[in-house]
């Protein structure tokens, strides 16, 4: 069983198992990865980013391997008109009354074309 020094941002250089890491890669770029555990003194998750080499030599010694694609949510364009500091002030004034959700909806429900 490997063993594998990490470091944690808060607790510093930590020893892991192998099988304590997960290695995960973006299948939309050329980023080599990153692989993340939880620190075995504080418990926070970690995430770091790795190398190509880094990201090789985990999986081969048998950390978990994750594939993950950015939501398409990323690649729409907005339609309509910018957001603007007055709407942004709008919506402060309106989140900070009692009933922000029914107004909403009803500020919503006028200016949704049927």
């Amino acid at each position: 069983m490997a063993t594998v020094r990490a470091e944690c941002p808060g607790c510093g250089d930590v020893e892991l198992q192998v099988q304590d890491l997960v290695v995960r890669e973006c299948l939309d770029d050329d980023v080599p990865g990153a692989y993340r555990f939880r620190c075995p003194v504080c418990e926070q998750t970690v995430s770091r980013d790795a190398s190509a080499r880094i990201v090789d030599l985990l999986v081969f010694a048998g950390a978990g391997h994750e594939w993950w694609c950015r939501p398409a949510e990323l690649a729409e364009r907005p339609t309509g008109p910018a957001l603007t500091l007055d709407d942004l002030l709008d919506l402060h004034v309106l989140l900070a009354g009692d009933g922000w959700f029914d107004d909403l909806v009803a500020l919503v429900s006028r200016t949704t074309p049927e």
